[in-house]
């Protein structure tokens, strides 16, 4: 099995489908997986459950996917940096589950 992709897109070409479960590295802004999260928003796939440090920003990170509204449930430990999950919880449009830092 060949592991190396020409692109983003490809590497989650067949896999990614709705209400999946998906764990997003990096901490806070650094060291996330821009590409993929670019690549996955394209699939518009839905109803995503993401495990993560943090929920990105308006403009970037998983910010992105809740700007598509691709995202049902967040699971992480920071999410004070983004008005529009902010304003998706609130409205009750998206589930929170906070988890201490050192348990993810």
């Amino acid at each position: 099995m060949n592991k190396v992709y020409s692109s983003a897109a490809d590497a989650l070409q067949d896999i990614v489908k709705d209400h999946q479960t998906i764990a997003v590295g990096g901490f806070g802004l650094c060291g996330i997986p821009e590409a993929l999260i670019n690549a996955l928003k394209d699939t518009q796939v839905k109803h995503l459950t993401c495990i993560s440090n943090n929920a990105g920003v308006d403009d970037f990170g998983l910010g992105l996917l809740l700007q598509t509204r691709q995202i049902k449930k967040m699971i992480s430990s920071y999410v004070g940096e983004n008005k529009e999950f902010e304003r998706q919880y609130l409205n009750g449009e998206l589930e929170v589950e906070l988890t201490p830092q050192g348990t993810l």
